[in-house]
């Protein structure tokens, strides 16, 4: 594939240029692939470098992406939305100014019945790392508690993502409020560290639950993906006994993901691919979900 302005600085405070963010998605393509295929991807593209104008990419538009897939009739009144499938592709989307892929919760085989649940923890001002890695155990023993068997990888940016996998039997509706409760629950018994409330004036010395990811057409940054700010960090998967040796949301980056997935003897999310976890009526009334009472969105960020 010939790429287009291959020495164009595309991170201004690193250096690094367009043909390194080419060839980094073409080395994970083996790893970020499992995580792409089937599944609805959003792209942030970056025309110019990081540091001007980002534009926002759900549906397929005029200008093409080599390779890429198209779907037409799985998100009525709008065009066509788009996955990766192949290497080619995922090299596509990075000569078509692609720095960040963002994935919907659910495959594009069957789009209503989402196979992924997932807790984006946002750190407001004032929050430490140590405070970052606490939030996530703690969100991973509560799901424990619920027997959800949970994974976390960073987030390439200041934060952390729990994932949870799940059968593909609930609707788009029970698993956001399964994980509005969740989100919740931690909030309410846990006040001085979580918020389960929009904005920043809600955020501040907190960290923010993010479970707003779980609406039907919503995305989160997928693994292995490259962020669009200084340093290119990436977010990576993490096993759960490594996360005390983490040192940041963006400790992994365009210059040491393949090393470090290179120098590892085994997958961090081994077991992820095969497990099928369902939000059945006993976890919801542990979860005191029965009955609940549905917060509404102008609640949420007051």
């Amino acid at each position: 594939m010939k790429i287009s302005h291959p020495d164009r600085v595309i991170d201004k405070s690193s250096g690094h240029k367009k043909i390194d963010v080419v060839e980094y998605y073409a080395a994970v393509a083996e790893w970020m692939l499992l995580h792409l295929k089937d599944r609805p991807v959003s792209l942030v593209r970056a025309p110019e470098d990081i540091g001007g104008e980002l534009f926002f990419q759900k549906h397929s538009a005029k200008l093409a992406i080599p390779h890429i897939t198209q779907h037409a009739d799985i998100d009525p009144g709008h065009p066509p939305l788009l996955t990766i499938e192949s290497p080619q592709a995922l090299v596509g989307a990075a000569q078509m100014g692609g720095i960040e892929l963002h994935t919907w919760n659910a495959l594009a085989s069957n789009i209503e019945k989402p196979d992924r649940m997932v807790f984006d923890l946002d750190p407001g001002e004032g929050v430490g790392w140590k405070r970052m890695v606490e939030a996530a155990k703690l969100t991973r023993d509560l799901l424990t508690e619920l027997r959800l068997e949970s994974f976390c990888k960073t987030s390439g940016g200041k934060g952390l993502h729990v994932i949870v996998p799940l059968a593909k039997q609930a609707g788009w509706d029970d698993m956001k409020d399964f994980s509005q409760a969740v989100a919740q629950h931690m909030a309410s018994t846990l006040p001085k560290l979580f918020s389960a409330k929009m904005g920043m004036q809600n955020r501040k010395g907190k960290i923010f639950i993010d479970y707003l990811r779980n609406n039907r057409g919503s995305s989160t940054v997928a693994a292995f993906s490259l962020r669009a700010r200084p340093g290119l960090g990436a977010s990576t998967p993490i096993a759960w006994d490594e996360i005390d040796d983490t040192t940041s949301g963006d400790q992994w980056n365009i210059g040491n993901v393949q090393e470090r997935m290179d120098a590892l003897r085994e997958n961090p999310w081994k077991g992820y691919a095969k497990l099928r976890q369902r939000m059945t009526a006993d976890i919801k009334k542990r979860l005191g979900l029965t009955g609940a009472r549905k917060v509404s969105a102008r609640e949420e960020s007051e």
